[in-house]
């Protein structure tokens, strides 16, 4: 319990103040933001601060900072340390400068971002890529909350071959277009204060659950093989887990594969393609540190939660009302008097009925499927807005908007039968969606370097690329040495990662010194 809540106060107190140091380098003030001088009612539109904070929220907060520090607490409690040291030091400062000088400049999409503040081939590269993520982000946020919805809420199989699972993902698909073709204030603004309430009920239930309740937790100076110290089929060694080093953990390395399986909860390239819709709504600069570096401390919160709350079921065991553990890191649970192998979305519904009872649990289940289902929508608009600026298309008709969102929305449908129709096929979809989700963190940080060398602003360059620099090593490690990438021996693959990472490093800083003594704004890139 004490290393969970030595991880809350450098959540907490390490946020505000380095919350502060970023909002100082970035220096807002108290020029006319674009919600007013675009102000057009559709995608330029002031909303209030707070309803702004929410719309982030949920935007950036879909099943990463729940499915991934289930998946990532079973590395141990070290877990609670780096989630929140990622979070202030990573997370937020990246979507705090994304958003801000998305703002700044106009209320830009991060493609145009990245365009401006690199070259050309970038420019299309991030293009192609933003709008794979953002497509496979969609899909996934249909399938997650779709099965949650049909397996906890209506007891139903969730199975391919079942019709009302295609019920519950037609429901889920027919909002996301409407919340993707109508202006933001009319759908999303309206109906996400109520998701908000919601969400914030359910992180704070579970908090409060693991104090009034004293589940118990692991201690990273106390030992952290677990098995039967709590219950008779409780615990796991996630010593066994993490092994002797980071480096080398039977095959389940913490460096790297710990922050690509966590993900939101600490870094996130998907909340950079949020946070430049929000640039468009937000009143006054002056708000972007709560509207977007404190709403990130706010998803780290979410995460910390989830996983301490995963690590007490896992410690209670299956017959305690908790799920047990095989050796491997497969969770199984109680169903019908029988212990069977469940998955990480299963878990989600045993901590919330556990922590909460009934009813509160039912209420943080739904706050559970409102999470990814309010970040898939914006996903989708994202798409649509990325070619629309891309292609300068007019979107100044629900009509003309309808016309590019729908074949967006039939790719993503196909998608997403290919993944329910594939035994692996979501294993699959999730692994590409998490790797190139920190992947998209590479363009975003990288223009945040070059632009504060754009504005005389490079002695604090070291804030994007300390994080860039370690990112880079963990994608690049990641995918040379899993089988979904080009499956290489560990060595060789961190050697990969070191010469990727230094070549990173080296292009960007030196865009960044020459782009020092040009003019601040820099050049639009043309389409």
């Amino acid at each position: 319990m004490a290393t969970f809540i030595i991880g809350l106060c450098i959540l907490v107190g390490g946020g505000y103040l380095y919350g502060h140091f970023v909002e100082r380098v970035f220096e807002p003030d108290d020029r006319e933001t674009p919600a007013y001088s675009k102000q057009d009612g559709v995608d330029y539109v002031p909303m209030a601060t707070w309803r702004n904070a929410l719309i982030n929220l949920l935007n950036i907060a879909g099943t990463g900072p729940i499915l991934g520090p289930i998946q990532g607490i079973l590395f141990g409690p070290l877990a609670f340390i780096a989630m929140p040291l990622g979070c202030v030091l990573g997370g937020s400062m990246h979507d705090y400068f994304c958003g801000m000088i998305c703002t700044r400049e106009g209320g830009e999409q991060m493609p145009q971002f990245v365009g401006k503040y690199t070259n050309k081939g970038i420019y299309y590269l991030y293009n192609v890529f933003i709008c794979i993520l953002l497509i496979l982000c969609g899909t996934v946020f249909i399938y997650t909350p779709g099965d949650i919805f049909d397996t906890q809420i209506l007891g139903r199989s969730g199975a391919a071959t079942d019709y009302v699972t295609w019920i519950v993902y037609t429901c889920i698909f027919i909002y996301y277009l409407i919340a993707t073709v109508f202006p933001i204030d009319k759908i999303i603004g309206r109906i996400y204060p109520i998701f908000g309430a919601i969400l914030l009920i359910s992180a704070v239930g579970i908090f409060i659950a693991i104090f009034a309740k004293g589940y118990p937790l692991t201690n990273v100076w106390g030992s952290w093989d677990t098995v039967g110290k709590f219950a008779s089929d409780g615990g796991f060694n996630y010593g066994a887990y993490f092994g002797s080093s980071p480096f080398a953990a039977n095959g389940h390395h913490f460096i790297p594969v710990f922050f690509v399986t966590v993900a939101c909860g600490i870094l996130s390239g998907f909340h950079s393609t949020q946070t430049s819709i929000v640039s468009r709504t937000i009143k006054s600069e002056k708000s972007g540190r709560f509207v977007f570096y404190d709403m990130m401390l706010t998803e780290g919160f979410i995460a910390m939660c989830w996983a301490a709350g995963t690590m007490a079921m896992i410690n209670l065991g299956a017959k305690a009302g908790g799920v047990t553990m095989t050796k491997d890191g497969l969770f199984q649970a109680m169903q019908a008097g029988k212990l069977v192998q469940v998955n990480a979305t299963t878990v989600v519904g045993v901590l919330c009925k556990n922590a909460l009872g009934p009813i509160g649990g039912m209420i943080a289940i739904i706050g559970v499927i409102v999470l990814p289902i309010t970040s898939g929508d914006t996903a989708l608009r994202s798409v649509r807005l990325t070619i629309t600026d891309t292609f300068h298309l007019k979107q100044n008709s629900n009509a003309k908007r309808l016309g590019l969102a729908a074949p967006i929305f039939a790719v993503v449908y196909v998608i997403l039968i290919w993944a329910k129709m594939d035994a692996n096929g979501f294993n699959t979809l999730w692994r590409y969606f998490g790797w190139s989700n920190q992947m998209m963190t590479l363009f975003a940080l990288a223009s945040v370097c070059i632009y504060l060398y754009a504005h005389g602003k490079g002695r604090f360059a070291w804030m994007p690329m300390m994080i860039a620099s370690f990112y880079s090593f963990v994608t690049c490690a990641f995918i040379m040495s899993q089988q979904i990438g080009f499956n290489l021996p560990w060595n060789v693959s961190y050697i990969i990662a070191i010469v990727w990472t230094i070549f990173y490093l080296f292009i960007t800083i030196h865009a960044g010194k020459k782009r020092a003594n040009t003019a601040p704004s820099g050049q639009t890139v043309a389409a």
